[in-house]
């Protein structure tokens, strides 16, 4: 994982090791609910999106149909355009400068980190999306639209955010109704 986003990443851990003291176990794979790591330095911009396989295709099994490969292949190659997800102001000249996505769903070997383990009888797989952009003009990335993103994947009801940015170190929640991350 790249320095930026890794103190990002590691947010997460102190909040939840407070949260399940204070409520009980929380549980990382939760349907409708997305988990992204936002970390703006510079002219970089790095995001990375953890979410069940469910909220972006719609089943977590492997697909072995026409219609499951299909489906899994229409996500991918959007999850592969992230200015088409994200709606950054079109004054910062974002670009793509590395997508790199990995689940079980995409031939990825599962991995240890709970990506792919069984609960209930019941299989999780979770997709991961590491983008990293340049951004020409930071200055002008006061908030990322990711109403796109509700729009194209309709069962991802929440984005918990962990975001560093030039104002701090903040966390969001992002909804259909509330769709805009502050940068």
């Amino acid at each position: 994982m790249r320095p930026l986003l890794l103190a990002v990443a590691l947010l997460p851990l102190a909040v939840q090791a407070h949260d399940e003291h204070e409520h009980g176990s929380l549980g990382k794979h939760e349907h409708g609910v997305a988990q992204l790591n936002v970390a703006l330095d510079g002219k970089t911009l790095e995001l990375e999106l953890d979410s069940p396989a469910m909220n972006l295709v719609g089943f977590e099994h492997l697909a072995t149909s026409d219609a499951d490969k299909a489906t899994v292949a229409a996500a991918q190659a959007q999850l592969k355009q992230p200015l088409q997800l994200l709606g950054a102001p079109a004054s910062a000249q974002c670009s793509v400068q590395s997508v790199e996505l990995m689940s079980p769903l995409f031939g990825d070997a599962a991995t240890d980190d709970g990506d792919h383990d069984e609960h209930e009888g019941h299989q999780h797989a979770d997709i991961h999306a590491h983008y990293q952009l340049t951004c020409a003009k930071p200055e002008a990335l006061a908030n990322l639209n990711f109403a796109p993103l509700f729009k194209r994947f309709p069962a991802t009801q929440k984005i918990q955010v962990q975001l560093i940015g030039p104002n701090g170190q903040q966390g969001a929640e992002l909804t259909t109704g509330n769709p805009t991350l502050t940068l």
